[in-house]
């Protein structure tokens, strides 16, 4: 039987329907893959390949070829760092302000198929080290409010180059939704004095029932009403508003615990199309008490449909505690 979840975090609703899934299985509908090489001439993201793309602004060297990582402006940029952001009246009834930000390309390996799943440990600290670099570069400017650090992986998350990269926006605004999250934990501390998340990590590892993975700073979990299949959430144990803010120390053991979670659902879901994002406070609340930066990833295997977009309701055709439990399974 179908059940509606309430999200601790949005007050927003789930419906958690597994019998859908014999209408549509989504762990059937997987197509396989193929299989990319380490170096495509036609990729402007491969070495040998830099004249293709803006000038780079910022990059880590490597010994044997000439870089590891490197940074650069999306050549087609949501947001451009000229303008102002004042707002601005239009038609005596709508407010507008010009497309004042950043938009930045951080490419993660100089391998065309060197997804963060498959890079050594080291790599992906480079280039968790490297969001964290950046954030801190651009959070200090007087236009930047929010900064989103995200990952498309494949066609049906919206990627639009098959390279490993992820992307940087920071925006003059802080978005609505954001503001909603941190609303009601703002809400929630001043009626306990406790961190919302903090008490929702600490309830998943007493329950158990959802935690994938444990290690002495992170666990990573399928929350209680998961929007899609196999939702993942990487969170601190420590409370920690900004990811900003991450010490060193910890950025190492992030690095493994990422790796293995895309390992697993590689591995187990056939290597999906997925979207990993950064959730992090805005730049001008990065030390609160209420609120903690985590990661979520979301693997593309249904598409919201007319009824998600009418009613804001997500329709999950599995069951978190399941999900969890199979991943849990996965052997590396």
């Amino acid at each position: 039987m179908s059940e509606l979840r309430q999200d601790f975090t949005t007050r927003e609703w789930v419906i958690i329907a597994p019998e859908r899934a014999k209408r549509s299985n989504p762990l059937t509908s997987i197509k396989e893959k193929e299989a990319l090489p380490e170096w495509d001439e036609n990729c402007p993201f491969c070495p040998g390949n830099e004249n293709r793309t803006p000038s780079e602004l910022f990059r880590i060297e490597d010994s044997q070829s000439s870089w590891r990582i490197r940074v650069i402006p999306n050549q087609y940029p949501a947001l451009a760092p000229e303008g102002s952001t004042t707002r601005k009246v239009e038609e005596g009834f709508f407010k507008r302000i010009e497309g004042m930000g950043v938009h930045e390309v951080i490419i993660e390996s100089p391998l065309h198929n060197g997804t963060l799943a498959h890079l050594d440990v080291a790599q992906v600290e480079e280039v968790l080290h490297t969001y964290r670099a950046r954030y801190n570069n651009l959070k200090p400017l007087p236009f930047v409010r929010f900064i989103s650090i995200f990952k498309n992986q494949g066609e049906t998350a919206g990627t639009s180059l098959e390279h490993p990269h992820s992307q940087l926006i920071a925006t003059p605004i802080a978005p609505p939704y954001i503001r909603r999250k941190l609303d009601i934990a703002l809400q929630y501390y001043d009626d306990t004095g406790t961190c919302l998340y903090c008490d929702l990590f600490q309830h998943e590892l007493r329950v158990g029932r959802r935690v994938t993975m444990e290690t002495d700073d992170f666990l990573v979990f399928h929350p209680y009403a998961s929007r899609s299949p196999f939702e993942t959430w990487i969170a601190p144990k420590k409370h920690q508003a900004s990811f900003g803010l991450v010490p060193d120390a910890e950025l190492t053991g992030l690095a493994g615990v990422l790796k293995n979670t895309l390992l697993r659902l590689h591995k187990f879901l056939n290597n999906p199309d997925l979207n990993c994002v950064i959730c992090t406070s805005p730049t001008e609340d990065e030390h609160n008490q209420y609120y903690d930066w985590h990661i979520m990833i979301i693997p593309r295997l249904t598409t919201p449909a007319g009824f998600e977009m009418g009613s804001g309701i997500h329709i999950n055709a599995t069951v978190p505690e399941e999900t969890a439990d199979l991943v849990r399974g996965v052997r590396l």
